[in-house]
């Protein structure tokens, strides 16, 4: 099969893998209908964090092809979203809420298993990971949101969550990518009143704007710490969500934190986090790498009754052959976040 294949910094390129077939009786193999390029895969794109040379991409929804003898709760031509990555739910790690730390799981796109950028996909412990999708004839609009919850909606939500969002609070989101802008949409979806957005590119304050947020901050660093202390009286918010993993953006969501708040903290941390400069304050830090699968069968009701439109996130379209310059858009800022286009529902 055809696949999207790093080579190194900066190399991504279409080559060929074994087509997939069921190794255990709990595999199954699913087509890949659409795919995209996360901000996660920037970091190995960037040469910043290893990657294995083979296989990469984890978000794809896609439609059951073959299955394991002992596959349950899934059938063969069913739609459905992989989380990002596979998993057991049943070990002591996945019933405690990180199905990331899974016993038996592991990663899609590893170098080894097969990436979600890619023709098709084996999909080990199917039976607990793969959602499947109720309904038939579903709009691209939401096939594009479907995909959304494979990781940067279910990843938005952790950081809302993870940041303790309740009906009436002030919530700062620092970072206006896809994962950003997700949790503005999770923060207004769990009834935060005040919704501070720190973006500084247009079309991604609008995209802020129509997932819920009231207020933009334009500016970074010491700059943006004082916009936002002054929109709240010098009091900071009661979450920040902290959506990017650079030092600044870390250092920024501590510093408008008010004391006794939580931090949700989901941007794959490139710097230190600084838990001595907000332990006085009873600062908490709460996230990581969001448990998709959890969260997916809550999120999937709102997209298909219309509640919440996460794809509005895919902004730069490609197929398969387009791949090295999915990568090379959202590096250079030209995207958002690129979808693959891999085959017909």
């Amino acid at each position: 099969m055809r696949a999207a294949i790093f080579q190194g910094p900066k190399d991504i390129v279409v080559g060929k893998r074994p087509d997939p077939v069921i190794q255990e009786p709990t595999d199954a193999v699913v087509r890949v209908v659409l795919a995209c390029v996360c901000g996660s895969d920037l970091w190995y794109y960037r040469g910043d964090s290893d990657h294995a040379v083979g296989s990469i991409g984890h978000e794809f929804i896609g439609v059951v092809e073959d299955l394991g003898a002992e596959v349950n709760g899934i059938a063969r031509g069913d739609l459905v979203i992989a989380p990002f990555i596979f998993s057991d739910m049943s070990c002591p790690h996945c019933q405690n809420g990180s199905t990331i730390s899974c016993a038996a799981g592991g990663n899609f796109g590893d170098g080894t298993i097969d990436g979600g950028q890619s023709e098709a996909v084996r999909v080990p412990l199917a039976g607990s990971t793969l959602v499947p999708v109720p309904g038939t004839g579903h709009s691209d609009a939401t096939l594009r949101s479907l995909l959304a919850l494979s990781d940067v909606m279910s990843t938005g939500h952790h950081a809302a969550v993870s940041g303790g969002v309740t009906r009436g609070s002030t919530v700062a989101v620092v970072g206006d990518g896809a994962v950003g802008l997700s949790a503005v949409l999770a923060a207004h979806r769990l009834g935060a009143e005040r919704i501070i957005a720190l973006s500084r590119h247009a079309d991604r304050q609008d995209l802020a704007r129509r997932f819920g947020a009231t207020d933009l901050v334009a500016v970074r660093g010491d700059d943006a710490t004082a916009a936002v202390l002054e929109m709240t009286g010098g009091i900071g918010v009661d979450s920040a969500l902290e959506c990017v993993g650079t030092q600044q953006s870390i250092d920024t969501a501590a510093a408008i934190a008010r004391p006794g708040s939580t931090i949700g903290i989901v941007g794959v941390p490139h710097g230190q986090v600084p838990f001595n400069a907000t332990f006085f304050a009873n600062v908490g830090w709460r996230g990581g790498p969001a448990p998709a699968r959890i969260y997916i069968p809550e999120l999937l009701t709102d997209v298909l009754d219309g509640t919440i439109e996460p794809g509005l996130v895919l902004d730069y379209e490609t197929d398969l052959d387009g791949i090295p310059d999915a990568y090379a858009a959202m590096d250079e800022r030209r995207a958002v976040k690129s979808l693959v286009r891999v085959s017909a529902p």
